[in-house]
């Protein structure tokens, strides 16, 4: 049965955004490490260079929304705001999604992105923001997704768009024997092999440069992982992608998608209804799938024994035939 809200619920929601800009503005100008052990919005405007009286109108706000304590004049972080300031390099993501969400109305117009067209075109500092935050998540998903998965004695994988390398470096750690090859932009190289030092795993972890669009995979894997691709390009780029990978698998070896799926009807999961209007802002055609659409393509691709071990989770996995 479908979830519906009340007037005010979805009134309340159309104001959502304001409490999200205030604390998106206090990541953005790093607010909550520069208070330290506590100060005045005078101090704290000084030594971020901001106007004093807009600074003391936002750290209200901040105190407002449960981020920040006031007791006579001066503002002290709460312990879970102080748990921002280190996140802050993978929450400056969300900060970046904004411009692109402000599109929305412009987008659903003309059915297309009418900003950046993907990490490609990301800068430098954007590009760091961007591997940041899917590292942080892929913290609580990469070993689950080796657990799902349930490969274990694989040799060499490929790890498409691979990013951070965290998914990588999970499936190392679990296959004692496996040697993983991360395909991702050339400026996301050196990020990887940040991540891939601090595991250890310069040895059995590689990264190489490449558009997984037009890149040769090779040949010879037992494993491919496409985590938390697919979403970014559309049903025929998905398509043909999917063949691609299942011609660098040996036979016998697999394919291993991570993904938000949808249900048929595209309306649930919410939040991989919502992820495909993130998609919408921020990529030429990308969108969020269902499992039947990614059996199709499987299928057509040569892949068999599709199975979904957690049958309301996000991985699916296929044998080469």
């Amino acid at each position: 049965m479908e979830k519906t809200r009340s007037l005010q619920s979805l009134m309340q929601a159309g104001r959502a955004f304001q409490e999200s800009r205030v604390l998106l503005t206090a990541i953005e100008l790093d607010v909550f490490a520069a208070l330290g052990e506590g100060a005045s919005a005078a101090e704290l405007s000084s030594h971020l260079g901001t106007d004093a009286r807009a600074t003391e109108m936002l750290l209200n706000a901040l105190v407002a929304v449960g981020a920040l304590l006031r007791r006579d004049g001066v503002f002290r972080c709460t312990e879970e705001s102080r748990a921002l300031a280190p996140a802050r390099a993978s929450l400056l993501h969300t900060v970046h999604l904004w411009n692109t969400w402000s599109t929305l109305t412009e987008c659903v117009k003309s059915g297309r992105a009418v900003q950046s067209r993907g990490p490609e075109s990301f800068p430098e500092a954007r590009t760091r923001a961007f591997i940041a935050a899917m590292h942080a998540r892929a913290q609580d998903s990469a070993e689950e997704t080796v657990r799902l998965a349930g490969i274990r004695d694989a040799k060499r994988m490929l790890d498409v768009g691979g990013g951070s390398g965290a998914y990588s470096i999970a499936f190392a750690k679990a296959c004692l024997a496996l040697h993983a090859e991360i395909l991702d932009l050339g400026a996301v190289v050196p990020l990887a092999e940040e991540y891939i030092r601090d595991a250890g795993l310069q040895g059995r972890v590689g990264v190489r440069p490449g558009d997984m669009r037009t890149a040769d995979f090779g040949e010879g894997y037992d494993l491919v992982l496409l985590s938390a691709v697919c979403h970014m390009w559309s049903e025929d780029d998905n398509r043909a992608l999917i063949k691609r990978c299942a011609r660098a698998l040996v036979p016998g070896g697999h394919l291993v998608i991570r993904e938000f799926i949808l249900n048929e009807e595209r309306t649930a999961p919410p939040f991989a209804a919502i992820f495909a209007i993130n998609m919408l802002v921020g990529t030429e055609r990308g969108n969020t799938y269902t499992e039947r659409e990614y059996r199709t393509w499987m299928t057509e691709a040569g892949l068999g024994t599709i199975v979904r071990p957690n049958p309301q989770g996000d991985v699916l996995v296929a044998e080469k035939l």
